[in-house]
C-alpha cells in the first residue's frame, strides 16, 4: 500500500520524510519516550535514519505497519508518531509517542481516533489492540479517552530492552465507533444466551 495522509480538525497525519530525522532524534532523547516505548536506548541519529529510511517504508511496502508523522494542519514542528501494525488477519495494534512539548492538548487522543477510524474503514480491521507496560498511565489515559475497553494484564506480554514485562491490554471494535464490522461478532454474553 502507498502511504496516505489523514486529517482531523487540527492535525495532519502524514508520511515520514527524510527531513524529519533531526526532529525524531531530538524528540526521542526524552527519557519518558525511551522508558515507555520500544525505541532504542540510547537513541542515536543513526536510529532516526534507520527508522525513516528502512522501518517506515518497509512497513508500508510489506503491508505490515503503517507509520505516520503527526503535525498541526497549519504546519509547525513534529508533534508525534503513530502507527498501526498488522498482528493477524483483521487485527492491528496501535502504538504512539508524543513530543513532550505537545502533551496535554488532546493531540494524541485525536490521532488515535483518526487512526482507529481509518483502520476500521480503510483496512478492514475487526479488532484494534493497544498494549503498554503496566505503569504507563499517560498512554492508558489516551486509550481510555478514545473508547478502548481495558481487558486486563498480560503477564510477560511485552519485550522491552531485553526484558519481558507485564502489560495492559485494551481493544477497540468497529461497533465502539458505531461502524459495521467486516465480520459478524458474537459476544460471549450473547453466545451464552443461545445455549
Amino acid at each position: 500500500m502507498d502511504p496516505i495522509t489523514l486529517t482531523t480538525d487540527r492535525l495532519r497525519l502524514r508520511n515520514w520524510r527524510p527531513e524529519d530525522a533531526d526532529a525524531v532524534y531530538a524528540i526521542c532523547q526524552d527519557p519518558a519516550i525511551r522508558r515507555w516505548t520500544t525505541v532504542p536506548d540510547p537513541y542515536t541519529r543513526e536510529d532516526a535514519g534507520f527508522f525513516l529510511d528502512r522501518l517506515v517504508p518497509d512497513g508500508w511496502r510489506e503491508d505490515k505497519e503503517y507509520g505516520f508523522a503527526v503535525e498541526l494542519l497549519e504546519g509547525g514542528p513534529l508533534l508525534a508518531a503513530a502507527s498501526l501494525r498488522a498482528q493477524e488477519p483483521g487485527v492491528y495494534e496501535i502504538g504512539f509517542w508524543q513530543a513532550a512539548g505537545a502533551r496535554g492538548n488532546g493531540y494524541m487522543t485525536e490521532t488515535v481516533r483518526a487512526l482507529a477510524h481509518w483502520a476500521f474503514t480503510g483496512l478492514g480491521c475487526t479488532r484494534l489492540v493497544w498494549r503498554a507496560e503496566v505503569g504507563n498511565v499517560a498512554s492508558r489515559a489516551v486509550i481510555e479517552r478514545t473508547g478502548f475497553t481495558l481487558e486486563g494484564v498480560q503477564r510477560a506480554g511485552l519485550l522491552h530492552h531485553g526484558t519481558v514485562r507485564d502489560c495492559w491490554v485494551a481493544s477497540l471494535l468497529p461497533s465502539d465507533f458505531g461502524l459495521p464490522s467486516p465480520l459478524p461478532y458474537l459476544p460471549a454474553q450473547d453466545r451464552e444466551a443461545l445455549t
